[in-house]
């Protein structure tokens, strides 16, 4: 603005000199523009609407287009408007949004770039920052903000077929060989009165007909009612690799899940790590992590003189709404340095029905683990215990677990999982 006002002065006194009249032209041209500039300029960015266009939640390693639309919604151009879009490390796919384009009166512009859901979590898209002036620079740059929207990435999900798991409820809607139990919501056909027989089992139109006493039978179920007990407690996961099996341990229990839920039946979670989502108060705001653009935990949270409290338990449901409120928690929750398992899962357990399955997912099973689940197994659930982290000694473990009444797995790795990926 100095030297334009320096070449004015100059324009001036020239044509004032030299007595040109296309000179003084020039003045008018150049203090027109100059005015246009300072009137239009500050004014033109609002009335430049921005967002975002995507898929707010993704499964693990999709790739998600995210649209950038801007309309100039003024009849008059806009020069140029630079666009800059901030984006996670761990979500980039190519080169960084930094554009600069031109706006007709009334013209919308879309800008498409692409993420790719390479690890679970809950990040920020954005914000997205604009900037523009005059085409000659007379005015200083205008800029603006749009702010951040949110992207759900769930933890991997590894297809199961099977998983052979036992139960305690006698009725449920999976077939099965055993004919202990029977479910009366599956009719199957009938047969001849047996001594013992209930008489509210009799079918009494076709015994009128055949003028011999037959009752129903039924179709043997078991009942998968299931929560998954997931321990995140840092200071029980073995140090070295401790990220390691944190992420394997949540990619093991999203799933199960999984698989429960193709299977139609009830499923909840249960987890002692924290959820930076769930530990936000009002008036707090989402602080997410620069270089990953990882949500984090509140600086309240973080405090060293406050416990980590956890998220709420989500009951067994079936349905897959529900099984995806239970991958969002799954994608967000992180582990720390919480209640011990052994204190925990007992009274995580207080709300479930007598019956369910328990599937323990924990880094090892020592003794302190096996006695904490054979409190639940005392309490009429049936929990499985399955162990994360290598143990060469895991037959110790296993007879152990045979002892206090319930069954033990150690999936350290994908080739362990081999055994429920592949129907028999």
């Amino acid at each position: 603005m100095g030297q334009f006002s320096t070449l004015i002065l100059i324009l001036l006194f020239i044509a004032f000199l030299l007595r040109v009249d296309f000179i003084f032209y020039i003045i008018y041209v150049c203090v027109g523009v100059y005015a246009w500039s300072r009137w239009y300029t500050p004014r033109s960015l609002g009335r430049v609407t921005a967002g975002r266009f995507y898929s707010d939640h993704a499964f693990w390693g999709e790739t998600i287009p995210v649209t950038l639309r801007l309309v100039n919604s003024s009849r008059l151009p806009l020069p140029w408007l630079q666009v800059t879009e901030s984006l996670a490390t761990e979500l980039k796919l190519g080169e960084p949004i930094n554009q600069v384009l031109s706006l007709r009166g009334r013209q919308t512009a879309e800008i498409t770039y692409h993420v790719n859901g390479r690890r679970r979590g809950y990040y920020r898209l954005g914000p997205m920052r604009l900037a523009t002036s005059d085409l000659f620079g007379l005015m200083s740059e205008q800029h603006g903000t749009i702010p951040a929207d949110f992207l759900t990435v769930y933890p991997r999900i590894i297809p199961l077929t099977r998983l052979g798991l036992p139960s305690r409820l006698p009725f449920g809607t999976i077939a099965s060989r055993q004919r202990l139990f029977e479910d009366p919501a599956r009719p199957m056909g009938v047969r001849d009165f047996r001594s013992g027989d209930s008489l509210r089992q009799i079918n009494w139109k076709v015994s009128a007909h055949t003028r011999s006493l037959v009752v129903k039978t039924f179709q043997p179920a078991i009942s998968l009612e299931t929560a998954v007990l997931l321990n995140l407690n840092a200071g029980e996961y073995e140090r070295q690799s401790r990220q390691i099996h944190i992420e394997w341990a949540i990619e093991v229990a999203a799933s199960l899940a999984a698989h429960l839920e193709r299977q139609r039946q009830a499923v909840g979670l249960m987890t002692n790590g924290v959820d930076p989502l769930y530990e936000l108060t009002d008036g707090d705001s989402a602080e997410f992590d620069e270089a990953s653009g990882r949500l984090l935990r509140s600086k309240m949270a973080r405090a060293p003189s406050l416990a980590a409290s956890t998220p709420p338990a989500i009951p067994p449901r079936s349905g897959r709404p529900h099984l995806m409120k239970i991958l969002e928690r799954l994608a967000r929750v992180e582990a720390d340095k919480t209640i011990a398992f052994k204190q925990w899962a007992p009274t995580a357990c207080l709300h479930l029905t007598w019956g369910v399955t328990i599937l323990a997912i924990t880094p090892i099973g020592d003794e302190v683990t096996c006695q904490a689940l054979h409190r639940l197994v005392r309490a009429g659930f049936n929990p499985i215990l399955i162990t994360v982290e290598p143990d060469y000694n895991f037959g110790q473990v296993r007879e152990r677990a045979r002892r206090l009444g319930f069954i033990a797995y150690n999936v350290t790795r994908l080739r362990d999982l081999d055994q429920w990926r592949h129907s028999r």
